[in-house]
């Protein structure tokens, strides 16, 4: 990673302009770790208000789950005004979060994009269980396709009893969610093909903290 980027200090648009999506994981994954120990930044946060008052150049754009054990600057040691954040049941993209993104990669500079599942998730649970109420019903339709996607193995559960199988969902949710990226967003996938921008996948194990990151090839 480039010996120049700092991530204790506040993101400006220099450093921001620093950092290639390579480094932006990199980032990413050192925050994890020194959160998974306990070693995280010390940051003025309230020197950062002031510092981004006035702008903001985050360096990356997370879309994770509203799972109220998974708040993404945290986990990833990241201050104030360095990454945007999406979060919806399910971590799924619609046409209003592909426009945040459009907005977080195209107009504000940042270079990676993170579809973060997590284990034991939720809404993966009740989409295994075909869960109906209200609103939650067309919402967990979002999560289907990965649902009946997921292989398992004869006799195996279907449901959120499997939490194996719940897992499993939860990882090809994310990959079938960056696939939709793609396809449904002709800005997003125009900067990935010019590599200004990176894509990537992650799982965040609620038993350990730590974060996963793999390919998001469905």
């Amino acid at each position: 990673m480039n010996p120049a980027i700092n991530n204790s200090e506040t993101q400006t648009k220099e450093s921001q302009g620093l950092i290639s999506p390579a480094d932006a994981i990199e980032l990413l994954k050192e925050g994890n770790e020194r959160f998974v120990k306990d070693k995280s930044l010390n940051r003025n946060l309230h020197a950062q208000i002031t510092d981004t008052a006035t702008g903001q150049y985050p360096f990356a754009a997370v879309i994770s789950c509203i799972d109220s054990r998974i708040p993404t600057e945290i986990i990833f040691d990241q201050g104030i005004g360095d990454i945007f954040n999406a979060r919806i049941a399910g971590n799924f993209v619609n046409e209003d979060i592909l426009g945040s993104l459009e907005f977080a990669c195209q107009l504000a500079g940042s270079k990676l994009i993170v579809v973060m599942g997590h284990t034991s998730c939720g809404a993966v649970k009740g989409a295994c269980d075909h869960a109906q109420l209200g609103n939650l019903t067309q919402m967990l339709d979002k999560i289907m396709p990965a649902v009946d996607s997921t292989p398992t193995k004869e006799g195996e559960d279907r449901n959120s009893s499997n939490l194996d199988f719940v897992n499993r969902v939860s990882k090809k949710n994310v990959q079938l969610t960056i696939a939709n990226i793609k396809s449904n967003s002709p800005v997003l996938n125009a900067l990935v093909e010019r590599n200004q921008i990176g894509i990537i996948g992650a799982m965040y194990d609620v038993k350990t903290g730590m974060v996963e990151f793999f390919n998001g090839s469905a």
